[in-house]
């Protein structure tokens, strides 16, 4: 059983980290091309910029006119203005990078449910091996009978008084316990009980 929960665990995990890299190429493929930052600067000062949208670290935006790729939507991040002046002044192209979630995506989600199925996998564990609720959980439907065989007893039949002939149908429930096959080939069947009624003797 303890080996069928960690099957189980693996299986949320995988489906977990599948989701988490589907969800991450999915949003890649609708977003736009990155674009230099010197080369959203040009297109700032040519007046080619319709509209952006600004955020954190990231400027988004659409062009008035396609550039040379025929693209109108364009991407980049944002950089320190006056850092972006002085690479300016000297001429030189910069860019930023956009950075890729995918991995603290994985971390943020993976690691709090391996925490919470390995907890939940210990504390079933401890239960069971104390008899608790895991134990409890593990156990339905078995069955909590007991079979107790004495040995040495030393009372046979003979030492048994009263009528004889039930003596003899008990011989024969006996004999049906030690050897059912034969019995069975006979076409008899098991009872579910056997009732004595009187003072034993």
């Amino acid at each position: 059983m303890q080996k069928h929960v960690q099957w189980n665990v693996w299986y949320v995990v995988i489906a977990i980290i599948a989701m988490i890299a589907f969800n991450d190429a999915l949003r890649s493929w609708r977003e736009v091309q990155p674009l230099a930052y010197s080369e959203f600067l040009a297109q700032l000062d040519a007046g080619n910029v319709e509209e952006i949208r600004v955020s954190n670290d990231r400027i988004e935006g659409t062009l008035k006119r396609p550039l040379a790729d025929g693209r109108t939507r364009f991407a980049t991040v944002r950089i320190d203005p006056e850092l972006a002046d002085s690479l300016a002044r000297h001429q030189v192209k910069f860019s930023g990078v956009i950075e890729s979630t995918l991995l603290r995506d994985v971390l943020g989600w993976v690691i709090p449910a391996l925490l919470f199925f390995g907890l939940w996998s210990f504390l079933l564990r401890r239960f069971g091996e104390r008899g608790g609720l895991g134990g409890g959980l593990m156990s339905i439907g078995r069955s909590k009978a007991k079979v107790y065989v004495e040995t040495g007893v030393g009372v046979t039949f003979a030492d048994v008084a009263g009528v004889d002939e039930a003596k003899e149908e008990l011989r024969e429930v006996v004999g049906f316990l030690k050897d059912p096959t034969r019995y069975g080939r006979l076409g008899a069947r098991i009872p579910k009980g056997i009732l004595l009624v009187g003072p034993p003797g």
